[in-house]
């Protein structure tokens, strides 16, 4: 069975957000896309500029103008939560959709991938209380049991906001140079160049690129973008954070998992409740080379998703 996913992203960094999207949209042996929302992260330039980024993938993946990406929160949960019963507020697009996706009447889960801040999240856990049963949250965030990270530090009240409902929630751990999180998923320029150049759907009329030219193929301007990306390590690479936990809702034998009774976030630092009832899923050690094994395939032998 195809799983139901809907992708929250901030879609700000130079190539990780975008492999993710593009990795969901050419894997259509194994998802159905229910929508991209979008939130604004400290990096990447207002909301509109965040959007814009997703729908250059989108278009590069050759699914616009089918599949519209919803723009969500600029701000952050905190200022924004008194207000998601008014007719307006901060980021309503997308809670809206994430509330309708979720209250499909399907026996399946709608699996909500949040790879950036889980402001939206939160708000329509908010103001929708009743969704967290038909939801699996996949949040990309944190160094768990370490302090920070940038998706976390972006809004850490939605963090707490989502640990202290009932939804089915599993994290992704970041873990920057760690071996056990998806910071350790990394390609270099010269593997990308070596196995999707050329590669994905070839859109007729281009794509204009965040750094200028125009591409005709997905695995050139995956390229370009680790090509404008601080390397790090040696030989100089870039994790692939945000694909690897896509990669895992495809195949969850890719990481290993503990569960845990849910902790919260105390200044920044995490306070564990061994207590607590409420449980959620850490993921951890990922299968760096049969998620880059897959993402590689997934660009040459591309099958788009159906949106619905």
């Amino acid at each position: 069975m195809k799983t139901r996913i809907l992708l929250d992203t901030d879609a700000n960094n130079e190539i990780d957000d975008q492999q993710a999207i593009a990795y969901l949209l050419l894997s259509g042996e194994s998802f159905l896309i229910e929508g991209i929302t979008v939130n604004r992260t400290d990096n990447g330039g207002d909301i509109e500029a965040q959007a814009e980024e997703a729908e250059r993938i989108v278009k590069l993946c050759g699914l616009y103008p089918s599949l519209k990406v919803t723009r969500g929160a600029s701000g952050c949960f905190k200022e924004i939560s008194k207000d998601v019963m008014r007719e307006s507020f901060d980021g309503i697009d997308a809670v809206n959709l994430i509330i309708k996706r979720a209250s499909r009447p399907e026996k399946q889960k709608l699996v909500l991938l949040a790879i950036g801040k889980l402001t939206n999240v939160a708000l329509a856990l908010k103001k929708t209380p009743t969704i967290a049963d038909k939801l699996k949250i996949v949040w990309l965030g944190s160094n768990y049991p370490d302090p920070g990270e940038y998706n976390l530090v972006n809004d850490q009240e939605s963090v707490n906001y989502v640990l202290d409902t009932e939804v089915d929630l599993e994290i992704a751990v970041v873990r920057y140079f760690s071996k056990s999180g998806t910071g350790a998923v990394r390609v270099t320029p010269q593997a990308l160049e070596k196995n999707i150049a050329g590669k994905g759907p070839w859109i007729k009329d281009g794509v204009i690129g965040r750094h200028g030219g125009i591409f005709h193929y997905f695995g050139d301007y995956s390229i370009n973008l680790l090509n404008n990306t601080y390397l790090h390590g040696e030989p100089p690479s870039r994790a692939l954070y945000d694909m690897a936990a896509a990669a895992i809702i495809k195949n969850s034998k890719w990481s290993s998992e503990v569960i845990i009774p849910a902790p919260m976030l105390d200044n920044g630092n995490w306070l564990n409740r061994p207590n607590n009832q409420r449980t959620i899923t850490i993921k951890e050690n990922f299968d760096e080379q049969n998620i880059v094994k897959d993402f590689y395939k997934t660009v040459n032998q591309f099958v788009h998703a159906e949106v619905l």
